[in-house]
């Protein structure tokens, strides 16, 4: 391992905690893209733990599913882009966010994001699909502006969810969290 190369690739990876995304923390602060894979990572770890997925492949894919978004940054799922110029963007961000590592490393992680975003593997369709669930919950957990769209994550992700049998039970939950922010939405519209 070169140590050179290894300290210029985890300064380069800064720029995923640098890298807003369009959701808020409960505390105001807008979210990284750091701290959004972090907790999809703590959430694929434990859901993975319970069922038959490969843990070790579930975090790593958890962790670099968004490096594309290292230069780019996120883009809100209404406005999102054609899918197909999306990840070729991305692509191009994580090979050069990743241009330090090791070919293997480089490769691996490169794998990785094409898994993750063909979802054809059980491991892609969890992570997919908690992708979104977590999002809804930072969306339902943070503050976000007086116009937010709660309606939107009602349906954003359903058919992911919906594709990984042992997440009914907490997408409905989620589900339910979100009708409860649009009930308090329109009882603040009304005061």
């Amino acid at each position: 391992m070169d140590s050179q190369k290894l300290l210029a690739s985890i300064k380069m990876l800064e720029a995923l905690k640098v890298e807003l995304r369009t959701a808020w923390e409960s505390s105001g602060r807008q979210e990284s893209v750091a701290d959004h894979s972090w907790r999809l990572a703590m959430l694929a770890w434990i859901v993975a733990s319970e069922h038959e997925y490969d843990l070790l492949k579930v975090l790593k894919m958890a962790l670099v599913h968004d490096a594309g978004e290292a230069y780019s940054g996120d883009v809100a799922a209404p406005l999102a882009e054609d899918p197909e110029e999306k990840h070729r963007h991305e692509r191009e961000n994580a090979e050069k966010l990743f241009s330090m590592l090791s070919a293997e490393r480089r490769s691996e992680m490169l794998s990785l994001m094409k898994e993750y975003n063909e979802g054809k593997t059980s491991e892609a369709r969890l992570i997919k699909a908690l992708d979104k669930l977590e999002t809804i919950i930072q969306h339902n957990q943070g503050s976000t502006p007086a116009d937010f769209d709660y309606d939107f994550n009602l349906t954003y992700g359903r058919a992911l969810a919906a594709d990984v049998p042992e997440l009914k039970e907490f997408r409905a939950l989620i589900d339910e969290k979100t009708q409860r922010k649009i009930e308090e939405a329109g009882e603040k519209d009304e005061s």
